[in-house]
This record gives C-alpha cells, sequence and structure tokens, in this order.
C-alpha cells in the first residue's frame, strides 16, 4: 500500500493545484498519519511554499473563534481570494478521540469550490495546534490557497504556538472573560498582531477595549515596531469583520515594508525542521528502548554508577 501512495503523489499533488477537495483531503491525511510518502509530499509541495497569507485565531473557549473564522470566510471570498481553514480541536486525554465540531459552524462554504476546511484532532498536543498543522498549511499553499486560515483549540495563557506558525496572529476576547489584570497577564496576550474583541454588543465590551489599550500603553516600542490593533466585532451578525480584515492587511503591509515577513517565515521554517529532526531522534530513541541499552543504563542509574545526564548522553552517542 506505501508504494501505491508513493506512486500516487505525484498524480495527488497536480489534482490538488487543480483544486481537487479530494486530492487535498488525502495529502492532509498523509501528512497526519506521518505516510512513509510524506518526503515525497513535502518535495513535490516544496515549489509552491510561500505563496499564501498565513492567519492565526486564538483566544480562550466560547469567545467566538468558529464563528469568527467564518465570518472572515465569507469576507475574504468576497475579493476573490481563495481560502483554506485548519481548524484544530481538542482531543481526548483518554481515547485520543475528538469531535471535530469547528466544520459544523462553518457549512455555509462547504459548496464553495474557492474553499477548503480541514478539521484537525489535536492528538495530545500542546500549544493549541496539532504537530500535522506547519506541513499541513504547506498542502494548502501548494493546493493554491491565498490565504490560510489557521483556528486553535480553545488555548489558555501559556499556549501561544500558533504565533511561531502565523504571519498575523489574532487573538479573540470576549467582555466577561477577565479582568484588568488578566489584561497585563503574560503569555497568549502578547502574541496578538491584532486583537478582536469580539461580542462587542455584550456589556463590558468598552471596559475590555480599555483594558487591552492601556496594556498596550505599558508596552515600550521603537518608531518602526508594530503595535497591535484593537478591533470590536460582532462575528455572529456580520458587523465589525471588514475592520478585521482592514486591520490585517495593515499588519501584512507593515511586515512587507519592514522585512519582517521573511523574518517570520524563516522563524517558522526552522521550527519546522527543528521539530521534525525532533522526531526522528524519538523514533530513533524509541527504536532503542525497544533494546537492552535503554533498560540497563536505567538499572545503573537505578543503583547510582552513572547519573541520568550521563545516561543520556550515552544514549544519543549511540543513536
Amino acid at each position: 500500500m506505501t508504494s501505491r501512495r508513493t506512486r500516487d503523489v505525484p498524480s495527488l499533488v497536480a489534482k490538488a493545484r487543480e483544486g481537487d477537495a479530494r486530492s487535498v483531503a488525502r495529502l492532509i491525511s498523509l501528512v497526519e498519519n506521518g505516510d512513509p510518502a510524506l518526503p515525497e509530499v513535502a518535495a513535490a509541495m516544496a515549489p509552491f511554499a510561500g505563496r499564501a497569507q498565513v492567519i492565526g485565531l486564538t483566544g480562550a473557549p466560547g469567545v467566538g473563534k468558529s464563528t469568527t473564522t467564518n465570518e472572515l470566510v465569507r469576507a475574504l471570498r468576497e475579493s476573490g481570494r481563495r481560502v483554506g481553514v485548519l481548524a484544530v480541536d481538542p482531543s481526548s486525554p483518554f481515547t485520543g478521540g475528538a469531535i471535530l465540531g469547528d466544520r459544523i459552524r462553518m457549512q455555509d462554504h462547504t459548496a464553495d469550490p474557492g474553499v477548503y476546511i480541514r478539521s484537525m484532532s489535536s492528538r495530545g498536543q500542546l500549544g493549541g495546534l496539532s504537530a500535522a498543522t506547519p506541513q499541513a498549511v504547506r498542502v494548502l499553499e501548494g493546493a493554491g490557497c491565498d490565504v490560510v486560515l489557521v483556528e486553535t483549540v480553545g488555548v489558555g495563557q501559556a499556549e501561544v504556538e500558533i504565533a511561531s506558525l502565523a504571519d498575523t496572529t489574532l487573538v479573540l476576547l470576549a467582555p466577561g472573560m477577565g479582568d484588568a489584570i488578566q489584561a497585563v497577564k503574560a503569555g497568549v496576550l502578547e502574541i496578538a498582531d491584532v486583537f478582536v474583541i469580539n461580542k462587542a454588543d455584550r456589556p463590558g465590551a468598552d471596559a475590555t477595549y480599555r483594558d487591552i489599550q492601556g496594556m498596550l500603553a505599558l508596552g515600550e516600542r521603537g518608531p518602526n515596531e508594530w503595535r497591535p490593533q484593537v478591533v470590536r466585532a460582532v462575528a455572529a451578525k456580520g458587523e465589525g469583520v471588514d475592520d478585521v480584515v482592514a486591520a490585517i492587511g495593515k499588519h501584512r503591509d507593515w511586515l512587507e515594508s519592514t522585512g519582517h515577513l521573511r523574518k517570520r517565515r524563516e522563524h517558522r521554517a526552522s521550527a519546522e525542521i527543528s521539530a521534525l529532526a525532533l522526531g526522528t531522534l524519538r523514533a530513533r530513541i524509541g527504536d532503542l528502548s525497544g533494546g537492552a541499552a535503554l533498560p540497563l543504563l536505567a538499572a545503573r542509574v537505578v543503583d547510582g554508577e552513572i547519573d541520568p545526564h550521563a545516561a543520556a548522553a550515552e544514549l544519543v552517542a549511540n543513536l
């Protein structure tokens, strides 16, 4: 089966480039499953990488990420751009399963050939993304998407991995999600290029807006540094979405004019290379774990003959 899939890769890539949704789905499945054909997929997609604008959306559960994503797709399609969506849902720590519900909320676009929506399970990966997300982004780039929207799982304050993947990161907030102290805490609020105060028709929206602006005023920025935009929206009613798109466009212009777009993408590629290399090393360590080397080292550590650092160094030396 592996050899058949490998032979199919050029055909799958060609069909994906033509907009065939089933071929795109199969390629992303190869990525998610760590298929042996993955290096061939990556090589075939490499000439088309780096052409899409990658926009990340993150925020706490319940702030309206899926609804906002849905409305952004609508606005981007009205401007004629082809859009890909990767919606990451949390997986169960017990069964490993996931309810991929974000796609249900975006059914308005399922019949649009200019939109590709894929729900992905986090598969226990921390940081709000799936381990396969960066390579899935490359598949959508290769499939001709002008914009790729990456919606994370509902994240906490420390889950900031999306910032290393996206060109522009949107952090969604909602009134009543916390007081002014929350607005100055480190973590997810620090990664925002654009703050979107969603559900802005609710009481407390003005206070949330002031808190975020106050937080931004505390930061020191040079004359050429980006100051995150703060936008109000009511995504469920389609209100404020154009302002969000305008803020994204303004950030894109800044990235291109300052050279930061290239820097961000090089950082993204570096992180992806490191993750793949670490995955290979983990696999090799797993192979060693099945042999005698690791148990013998563990026994020596327990007996006090060697410390864990020295044991780890010896294990790595045998890779």
